[in-house]
């Protein structure tokens, strides 16, 4: 009776061996399974964090090449503006009447085309801004901040109370959306 006794307590230690091995290997599937889905969170926000950020780049580069040209095309301006005061200093200097009123006639209509040229393409006030460029995550945040792991065996029907998982059922539905990658699931 008592090898009998034995032997079924061997056994049941057997058993509970067993039952360590299997929760251990579950534990280590779940923690790989749950990983794939946050790697899969992570992906969809880098996503999302690299095309707003060539939005922004894009919107970066066209400002800039705007005011580039408008400081080209002023510079230009300005360089003939000074070349023509330059003329008409050296057109004042000329000993000869004569040809300080031939010169004088053809340096007031260069003068007076200069003069009209419109410089008036200046950006708008404000056009340096980029605050335009925000994005509001706090109920993303808090969203990510209440996720609530379910702890019940999945199928249990308790109903739909507060408090009775179903907010975390919901999580669960929404990260099972996320897709991903076969290949990935093989390397955790």
């Amino acid at each position: 009776m008592l090898v009998a006794g034995n032997d079924r307590i061997q056994a049941i230690i057997t058993q509970m061996e067993e039952i360590c091995h299997t929760i251990e290997e579950n534990g280590r599937r779940q923690k790989q399974h749950l990983g794939l889905r946050f790697d899969a969170l992570y992906g969809i926000l880098e996503e999302r964090k690299k095309e707003l950020l060539q939005s922004i780049a894009a919107e970066q580069e066209a400002k800039l090449q705007r005011v580039r040209g408008l400081i080209r095309q002023y510079g230009d301006h300005l360089e003939a503006s000074s070349k023509l005061v330059e003329s008409a200093i050296q057109a004042m200097e000329e000993p000869q009447m004569a040809v300080y009123l031939q010169h004088s006639k053809e340096l007031l209509k260069k003068i007076t085309d200069m003069s009209k040229a419109s410089m008036s393409s200046r950006p708008e006030p404000g056009y340096e801004n980029m605050d335009h460029f925000s994005i509001n995550v706090d109920y993303v945040a808090e969203m990510l901040r209440t996720i609530e792991f379910q702890t019940e065996p999945l199928g249990e029907d308790e109903g739909d109370a507060p408090g009775d998982g179903s907010e975390a059922a919901a999580d669960e539905e929404r990260l099972d959306s996320l897709e991903v990658p076969e290949a990935a699931e093989g390397q955790h």
